[in-house]
Parts: C-alpha cells; structure tokens; sequence
C-alpha cells in the first residue's frame, strides 16, 4: 500500500509577523476622492503600509476607529440616500445622453495631425447646446485631450450610477502646412511668390 504524501502545512503568521511582512491591512476612511481607490467619506481596507506612509500622512484617509467608523457609516448612508434622489431626477437627461452622437470639426495639417486638441470643455459645451442643458466639465470622463479624427466614446458621470456614454465624432478640416526652409527658417512658398513678383515686374 503506498504511503500517501502530505503536503507540507504552511505556519500561520502572527499579527507581527503579517505586519512585517506587509501582509497586514487596516480600514480607512477618505478624506477625499482617491482615483482608483473610492470617494471621499467611503470607508475603504488597505495596506497598512499605504495608509500610514501616504494616505494619512498627505491628509487623504483617516484611520477608521471604532467611532469614526460609525460616523461614517451614518454618513454614507445619507449621501447614499441624496444620490439616489439626485439620480432619480437626472435619469431622463442620461437617457437622453446614452448613444447622442455630436459632430466636432478641428483643424488638421496635410499628415493628418490634429492642431491642439478637444478638452473635455469642448465636449461639454457640444453637448450641453444638443441637451439644450448645462453640462459641467468636470463630469466628462476624459483620460488625456481627443488628438485625433474619428470616433470617441466619451463617458458622462452624472451622479451614481448614472453614467451615459456620447460618441463624439471628430471630423478634420484641412489646412495647409506651409513649407519652411531649413536653412533660414522662412517659409518657402513665400520667398517663391516674391521672387516671382520681382521677376514679373523686372
């Protein structure tokens, strides 16, 4: 009969021993919105290195005693109660926002490059004379300026779960790129159509 084999049982760490190897985690509460991390007020579980060397430190959590947590919790529960009366009063506006297509024209040279850029302004006021409502800046969801022409899928963050997604269509308008000599640094089509000129008067 053949002995079975057992795997090895790994020891249980100490709370000591979790702390050090940085194993060891700890409730806080936001001070302020943290990306990627949650909203202000939102009690969230973290590293306790993270806590203690950066979000408490740069005033961004708190550590979540036992009646902090308490007061937290009863505050989530009124700011949970706010957004949901805040959504059920914009849910007819993201409806109206979910799929709308608005049309943006920019200036492009002869390679296709965009000059400047669409700010998440620019979409906002695009969208808020379509919506025929104000549409603030801030709660359009753009990582980095639109750079190109084509298609973009721009998020809304209205309030909550309210989240309506508008395609902004970029379209470019040509202009052309004037031709600069590399020696004088002049534009070139501008000394050719003075030099013609002298000739033709010559």
């Amino acid at each position: 009969m053949r002995t079975p084999i057992l795997a090895p049982v790994k020891p249980t760490l100490t709370a000591g021993e979790a702390h050090k190897k940085g194993n060891h985690r700890m409730k806080v509460i936001l001070n302020q919105d943290v990306p990627k991390l949650g909203d202000a007020g939102s009690i969230q579980t973290v590293k306790d290195g993270f806590a203690r060397n950066y979000l408490i430190p740069q005033g961004l959590a708190t550590e979540a005693t036992t009646g902090r947590l308490k007061n937290a919790e009863q505050r989530l529960r009124s700011i949970q109660r706010k957004v949901e009366r805040e959504e059920e009063a914009q849910k007819s506006l993201a409806d109206r926002l979910d799929g709308m297509r608005i049309d943006m024209t920019a200036r492009v040279g002869e390679q296709g490059r965009l000059y400047g850029s669409i700010t998440s302004a620019d979409v906002a006021e695009k969208i808020s004379e379509k919506a025929g409502q104000e549409i603030d800046r801030r709660k359009i969801l753009l990582d980095e300026p639109i750079r190109s022409t084509g298609e973009h899928q721009v998020t809304v963050h209205l309030v909550g779960k309210l989240r309506p997604v508008v395609t902004v269509v970029v379209a470019g308008e040509q202009v052309e790129e004037p031709v600069v000599d590399a020696d004088s640094g002049l534009v070139v089509d501008a000394i050719s159509d003075d030099v013609s000129e002298d000739e033709s008067e010559a």
